[in-house]
């Protein structure tokens, strides 16, 4: 884990000195596929933002980095787009270019060769989930690492809450039994201790994730976000990034 948050972060080191660094998470598609975006932005030598990041196509698991510029008010910002958190010697697989401002991101993907691919539009407005109800209880697992969840979601209100994961050979695990609820525009949130869990509608998905889990977790383990589909059928959103 310690080599990926590296390599990802590695284009912001500009600004690795700074307290004005903050990660923004968006939702919405390209083309017609549902994704989500990841942006690490700071402030660039012109008033503007340098970004780095990803985003993920979450149909396909398709998994792609970006990096680039936004420019100072209208926010102009083109992204190169990559296989590798390294963009940087490396010829790009195509380009974002669009206008990033007041929360949104839209524009048109391009080839390297210049052509225009397909349009995309994102949001940092998630959907409400007052209204979600869900019994899920599923399994995922990729490599050395394994999940368990067992969720109950009424109208909104948290019932019971048990997430669970385990990483081998070592054996180091993460378990998380109950939380509270938290208000939260745009999604829904449960606290357990210092434990933050997230939950948030992107296309036919919803994406659970978790921040400050180091208490209920092992030396070596962690919680890897999941996907959830309406069939209850729960996916990790990132199997290959430990």
């Amino acid at each position: 884990m310690k080599l990926f948050v590296f390599l990802l972060l590695a284009p912001l080191a500009a600004w690795a000195q700074t307290d004005t660094r903050e990660t923004r998470e968006f939702g919405g598609q390209i083309g017609s596929r549902p994704a989500l975006l990841v942006l690490h932005a700071g402030p660039s030598a012109d008033g503007g933002l340098q970004l780095a990041g990803e985003y993920i196509v979450l149909t396909t698991m398709q998994r792609r980095f970006l990096e680039g510029e936004s420019s100072p008010e209208i926010g102009v910002t083109t992204l190169r787009e990559g296989a590798t958190p390294i963009l940087f010697g490396r010829p790009p697989l195509g380009e974002l270019r669009g206008t990033l401002r007041g929360g949104a991101f839209k524009g048109s993907r391009y080839a390297t060769g210049g052509q225009e691919r397909e349009r995309f539009e994102f949001s940092e407005e998630f959907p409400s989930l007052d209204g979600y109800s869900a019994k899920v209880s599923c399994d995922a697992s990729a490599g050395n690492y394994s999940s368990s969840l067992a969720m109950a979601v009424e109208s909104g209100k948290l019932q019971s809450l048990d997430w669970r994961s385990k990483v081998t050979p070592a054996g180091h695990a993460c378990n998380i039994a109950g939380a509270e609820q938290q208000a939260m525009k745009g999604g829904l949130r449960f606290v357990s201790g210092r434990c933050t869990i997230t939950v948030r509608e992107i296309g036919d998905y919803v994406r659970l994730s978790a921040e400050n889990c180091t208490e209920q977790c092992g030396t070596q383990a962690y919680l890897e976000p999941l996907l959830i589909d309406k069939r209850g059928n729960c996916r990790l959103l990132r199997p290959d990034s430990r």
